[in-house]
């Protein structure tokens, strides 16, 4: 069984700052490279910041680089995720969604995504 719990996002001012939280429960979470993934309207799902397993390294979309800053902590089955979004710009909002790098895990015999948490950045 898996499950993703994104939280934190909000409305926000242009320069504010957010905090995104990530439950991932399942150890396919625990024991994989993790990231951060936005959709905008009418746009593809694009991948803005990862963490390795461990947390030896990071990659940033060129976009967020220098702004956001990902992290990581792992328990039993489980990975915490998070993101520190600071000089937040209005072309960030979107839907916020946290899962695994490259094939992420199928339930039913779909891609299994979370809920997703709405950032909005207004100018």
């Amino acid at each position: 069984q898996v499950q993703l719990v994104e939280s934190g996002g909000g409305l926000v001012q242009t320069g504010g700052s957010l905090r995104l939280s990530c439950v991932g429960s399942g150890s396919i979470f625990e024991i994989n490279d993790m990231g951060w993934y936005r959709q905008a309207p009418g746009k593809q799902r694009e991948l803005v910041a990862a963490i390795t397993e461990h947390s030896e390294r990071t990659h940033y979309a060129d976009s967020v680089k220098g702004r956001f800053t990902i992290s990581r902590s792992n328990a039993r089955n489980t990975a915490y995720l998070t993101l520190q979004m600071n000089s937040l710009k209005p072309e960030d909002t979107a839907v916020y969604y946290c899962n695994t790098i490259g094939a992420v895990p199928s339930v039913g015999g779909k891609p299994y995504w979370g809920q997703g948490t709405q950032v909005t950045v207004a100018s």
